[in-house]
């Protein structure tokens, strides 16, 4: 497992490109027959992926729980999300099965003690994004289909930004400690999301993107409001944003991505607003 240590607003002003690539983005997310992990210490944020293929994977496959966490297996003191975004997959939760489809969800609650990982169809693979948060209540299990997100439709095409975010894991469909996720899907011919920027110091906030062409590119913008930087995301790729940073991409051409959250509280509108002209 890949452990990041959280870097301050200072050293971030003097970051090569390098370092901001080495420090927050995540890539190789999905590996045949296998989990990826990424453990920040920004409010312990864990973000995996697992694309099973010929083989029910283990979800702790890579994490020695004991050195890693402290405790006897992972769960035991942390929550679970889960979105699919390949074929259909299957989940064994401490022996009940979740079947997800293309764009389903899952909540899994501490103390889920094993997790197994497989796809429907082999040549079909599920892609599992997953990311997991500390936890101190067991709250229950839940399957989110894509029709049981709330899906709320904001933006303009005039301004670029036209797209559908649906809310999964959020106070509006079920209850969790601390972890939210949900997809925003941008429509055809817009590029932004999340602009005007904003950050909230209360919670850090992960951002997978995905349905970006080979040849596209976002521009995943970051930093103190009067102090951005930005790095290049490709598909299939995720990037750590602490609290005090902003969050907004652009890209060459629409996309699809993928919110996660974790930190003082759930409430999605809390939020410090960034005016477009205060942006250096």
């Amino acid at each position: 497992m890949d452990i990041r240590y959280s870097t301050g607003k200072e050293p971030f002003k003097r970051m090569t490109t390098e370092e901001l690539r080495e420090e927050f983005l995540v890539q190789d997310i999905f590996r045949a027959n296998d989990v990826s992990a990424v453990y920040s210490h920004i409010d312990r944020i864990v973000t995996m992926g697992a694309m099973p293929t010929s083989e029910k994977i283990d979800l702790a496959r890579n994490i020695d729980p004991m050195k890693d966490f402290g405790v006897d297996y992972f769960l035991e003191r942390r929550e679970l999300g889960i979105i699919n975004i390949g074929g259909t997959g299957v989940i064994e939760a401490d022996g009940t099965k979740y079947e997800l489809k293309h764009y389903d969800a899952l909540y899994l609650p501490c103390g889920t003690k094993k997790v197994l990982l497989s796809s429907a169809d082999a040549k079909t693979p599920a892609k599992l994004y997953m990311n997991s948060t500390p936890a101190h209540h067991a709250f229950p299990a839940k399957k989110i289909g894509y029709d049981d997100a709330k899906h709320v439709h904001m933006g303009s095409l005039a301004e670029s930004n036209e797209r559908t975010i649906n809310q999964y894991i959020h106070p509006a469909v079920l209850d969790t400690c601390q972890l939210s996720m949900g997809l925003t899907h941008l429509e055809e011919g817009s590029v932004w999301n999340t602009m005007p920027a904003h950050t909230h110091e209360r919670r850090m906030e992960v951002y997978f993107y995905f349905d970006i062409e080979p040849d596209q590119a976002v521009f995943h913008f970051m930093g103190e409001p009067q102090q951005t930087r930005h790095i290049i995301m490709h598909n299939e790729e995720a990037v750590i944003n602490p609290s005090w940073s902003i969050h907004s991409g652009c890209g060459t051409k629409n996309y699809t991505f993928i919110w996660s959250m974790g930190g003082e509280n759930r409430t999605y509108t809390d939020q410090d607003q960034v005016r477009t002209p205060d942006l250096r």
